[in-house]
């Protein structure tokens, strides 16, 4: 009984323990290393909700980026801009860059800092939609989407009270600044050597969030950093643009190899698992259609020559396609939507000499004589055992034969099978 009258007191001390702990808030650290696709934008996305819900003191996306998709930049911007929760903005470590549509998340973000030895601009748009060219179509849709590039990263810097005009620069000229000269130009509000150095910086800071100031009290709070989870890891590394490329044509040569030699299986289920793969990349990829095409219609042309005698011709089509589709695969002036020409090229030429390989084996096969079955009697040579006038019997392989020829021959000659029909044998005397 006694125990029962603590009991209050007991959950009382839990409840005021947890409370506590639930609002002192920690300082959420989400680290974006690359290219911004799909999997980024849902991992930065999902830890500022987390972040909002556990009442976080601070979100820091710490940032290294060459700059990636619109859509996924926009939708990250888009949870700073909902967050209720101050979302800070960190190029770092040295050497880092926010380039492209890491320049838009820098100046979207609350808190915009950069450390020293590294830079943030080239926010110029490149065409996703896969086309190109210069015809004037082309340019009209460029000079679309740099307006509007230009008119939402104004927007941004001036209701974050940034410095509105370098930011268009930064999209129509593509002008890239270093971390103090940004800080100089009110590009971003401050420079830090690392990130315990930012969160000092920023204590007691007011930060203005859907019309209300907020001040951060961020010493000594609890950092807790966040990476990707295994199956974000996994999807990020298959939308890199290189590994998108392997996967596509290695699942071409595997569906290849068991379409020429059905029954091997295992690089069917090799070939149609990597394919799949790699066209759940490319929707976060600037693909050109034309390109994919061309290398799809490659892939058939060597196949085509396996069955059809065209001398090579087929197969020297298939090659031009393939490799012209892969030059043409990513439409994208963006260095971080481009497949590595040091992956490119290999890839390709690895990829066409194992299919001429294959070729090369389905036509030497092709060639060899049948030695098996009622075939492989064609160009044997038997003795005669009963006179051949025009019919009689053979011997051939060890087994007596109903045969016929076209001339007499007599008993004890030898024969060479000329071809089967039915159970009966066509001969002709040997060395005529």
């Amino acid at each position: 009984m006694k125990i029962l009258r603590w009991l209050p007191a007991a959950f009382l001390m839990l409840l005021v323990w947890t409370l506590s702990a639930f609002a002192s808030g920690d300082i959420v650290v989400v680290k974006v290393n690359g290219a911004i696709n799909p999997v980024v934008a849902e991992f930065v996305t999902d830890e500022i909700t987390q972040a909002n819900a556990s009442s976080a003191e601070l979100i820091i996306i710490q940032m290294d980026t060459p700059g990636g998709l619109d859509t996924s930049m926009r939708q990250i911007i888009k949870g700073i801009e909902n967050s209720n929760i101050p979302v800070a903005s960190f190029v770092s470590p040295g050497g880092s860059r926010a380039a492209s549509a890491g320049t838009f998340i820098t100046i979207a973000s609350h808190i915009a800092a950069m450390e020293p030895g590294t830079n943030i601009g080239a926010a110029h748009p490149v065409n996703l939609m896969g086309g190109g060219g210069e015809s004037g179509q082309a340019k009209t849709m460029e000079e679309k989407l740099v307006n509007d590039a230009s008119a939402y990263i104004r927007s941004l810097a001036e209701q974050r009270g940034r410095n509105a005009q370098w930011a268009e620069l930064s999209v129509r000229n593509s002008v890239s600044i270093s971390a103090e000269e940004a800080q100089r130009l009110a590009v971003i509000d401050l420079v830090a050597i690392n990130l315990d150095s930012l969160i000092i910086a920023v204590d007691k800071r007011e930060v203005k969030i859907k019309g209300d100031t907020i001040v951060l009290n961020t010493a000594g709070k609890n950092i807790v950093f966040k990476e990707m989870n295994q199956r974000q890891r996994i999807l990020d590394i298959i939308s890199n643009p290189n590994v998108t490329y392997i996967l596509m044509m290695l699942g071409l040569v595997g569906l290849y190899l068991e379409l020429s030699s059905p029954g091997l299986i295992l690089p069917g289920v090799i070939g149609a698992i990597s394919m799949i793969l790699a066209l759940y990349a490319m929707q976060t990829l600037p693909i050109n259609y034309a390109g994919l095409m061309l290398i799809i219609l490659g892939a058939v042309l060597f196949i085509a020559e396996i069955n059809v005698m065209s001398y090579g011709l087929l197969a020297v089509s298939g090659l031009i396609s393939i490799f012209l589709g892969s030059i043409m695969l990513i439409d994208s002036d963006d260095p971080a939507m481009q497949i590595s020409r040091a992956v490119l090229y290999p890839t390709l030429g690895m990829t066409l000499l194992f299919a001429m390989g294959i070729i090369y084996l389905a036509a030497r096969s092709s060639q060899l004589r049948t030695t098996t079955g009622l075939g492989g009697l064609v160009g044997e040579e038997g003795i005669v055992k009963a006179e051949l006038n025009p019919e009689g019997r053979v011997l051939v392989h060890g087994e007596t034969w109903s045969a016929h020829s076209d001339t007499p021959i007599s008993d004890g000659e030898k024969v060479v099978v000329e071809s089967v029909e039915g159970l009966t044998v066509k001969v002709r005397k040997a060395g005529e």
